[in-house]
């Protein structure tokens, strides 16, 4: 399954804006050295920003993956359109994100409030 993801305007102009100072030669985020970040620095650099976040709970870069699909089902993205996000070849796996969640509820209408009774 071809995986896709979302690109916000906000977020392009910060990039391009990184680019034109940073001047990346082959990957887009570079260590030091160039070359690739290793999965210890990323989480050193991820520790690093949930201290500076005065967070006291226990994520991991991982939790960033939840968080968006979290995020989108709460603003009513469908859960089709997530699963194509994140990847998973199961709606049974993105479903996981519907029990994550209660926001919303009260703004749900019963369709028997509907019925002309």
């Amino acid at each position: 399954m071809n995986r896709y993801t979302l690109l916000s305007p906000k977020t392009l102009a910060i990039l391009r804006n990184y680019v034109k100072t940073y001047h990346p030669h082959e990957y887009l985020f570079e260590g030091i050295e160039g070359g690739q970040y290793s999965v210890r620095s990323i989480k050193a650099f991820f520790a690093e920003a949930c201290k500076k976040a005065c967070t006291t709970k226990k994520v991991s870069v991982h939790t960033l993956r939840h968080s968006f699909a979290t995020h989108l089902l709460e603003k009513g993205t469908d859960l089709r359109y997530i699963q194509m996000l994140l990847g998973h070849e199961s709606s049974k796996t993105t479903e996981i994100y519907t029990h994550m969640t209660t926001k919303g509820f009260d703004q749900i209408v019963s369709p028997f409030d509907d019925l002309q009774i």
